[in-house]
């Protein structure tokens, strides 16, 4: 039955219905308040600068007295060589990242929860996610220090079996795969944690009947856990592909140099070279909402990809 022909009384039922149930928990949507206000404050509030890529920004006359010059600062982005070079090495980055990274925390996953013996399993799980609560300068020193020509743990090594020492850090060839690894020792004991929930909450009746039926641990791990969390596994997948253009900004700022900007320079550290560095504000401002843009663009293709192969999505 269609709202129009929804007799009046009915209408006036539910929505008395409706707020009477938003009275009885009044307490739940008071929690709901200081996550709405931080959305607000630090997500939809900041959007109003992005009229500013439609300017030419003056700090000091500010937003209202700024000249507006259209689509010029997209098209300064577009045929900027600098700016290809830095989103080629933004996708190559991420694209590195997805294909290395993403498969290891399932993996990690279905081995730990293959693991009998619980002590042992809590302290593996306690070693793989400590790195996750240290902050990228505290772990760029240290890769620093390991990594470092001269005293060096890992040069040092390399010396001792009669080599020549590495500059890892400032070598165009190296540094992509110093961020992929890093950003694997890093996060992939944690990345590992939804995985391992996702098994957690698959039945065990399921394992009980198929190992009746004679299915052996691998058998077991192919048929019941891999399509158990086969859900997750998609969610996270589509997520990180709306996050391409994300490739580590926090990371890689702290561990590059104008020497492997040819390489190591991505979309995020180029903006916030051209916006603080050269005080380019519109431009900065331009590449950051392209960014955007592309990212949102991606996770509803990737949605509707996966709806339309595997029959699952986010919405």
């Amino acid at each position: 039955m269609s709202k129009a022909a929804t007799p009046p009384a009915a209408r006036i039922g539910a929505g008395s219905r409706r707020w009477k149930l938003i009275r009885g928990n009044l307490g739940l949507y008071a929690l709901l308040v200081p996550g709405l206000l931080f959305l607000l404050l630090f997500k939809y509030a900041p959007m109003y600068g992005i009229i500013i890529a439609f300017q030419d920004f003056n700090i000091f006359a500010g937003v209202a007295a700024s000249d507006w010059v259209g689509l010029a600062q997209f098209e300064k982005l577009i045929h900027s060589d600098e700016f290809l070079q830095v989103l080629a090495n933004t996708l190559l980055i991420s694209l590195y990242k997805i294909v290395i990274l993403f498969p290891i925390p399932i993996v990690l996953a279905l081995l730990l929860n293959e693991v009998r013996k619980m002590l042992f399993k809590r302290t593996i799980q306690t070693i793989i996610y400590l790195p996750h609560f240290l902050s990228w300068v505290i772990i760029s020193g240290l890769f620093l220090n390991i990594l470092s020509p001269s005293g060096g743990i890992v040069n040092e090594v390399i010396r001792s079996l009669g080599g020549q020492p590495i500059s890892f850090m400032t070598d165009n060839d190296l540094f992509r795969s110093i961020v992929v690894f890093t950003a694997g020792w890093k996060e992939i004991g944690w990345n590992a944690i939804v995985f391992i929930a996702a098994i957690a909450g698959i039945e065990q009746e399921q394992y009980e009947a198929a190992s009746i039926d004679g299915a052996g641990r691998i058998k077991q791990m192919i048929s019941i856990t891999l399509p158990g969390i086969l859900p997750i596994i998609m969610l996270m997948l589509i997520l990180r592909i709306g996050s391409l253009l994300d490739a580590g900004t926090e990371q890689i700022l702290t561990m590059y140099n104008p020497l492997v900007y040819e390489n190591g320079d991505v979309i995020g550290t180029y903006v916030y070279r051209m916006g603080l560095g050269q005080q380019d504000y519109s431009f900065s401002t331009a590449v950051g909402l392209f960014n955007s843009a592309v990212g949102f663009l991606l996770i509803v293709i990737g949605n509707s990809l996966s709806r339309k192969f595997l029959q699952r999505s986010i919405w």
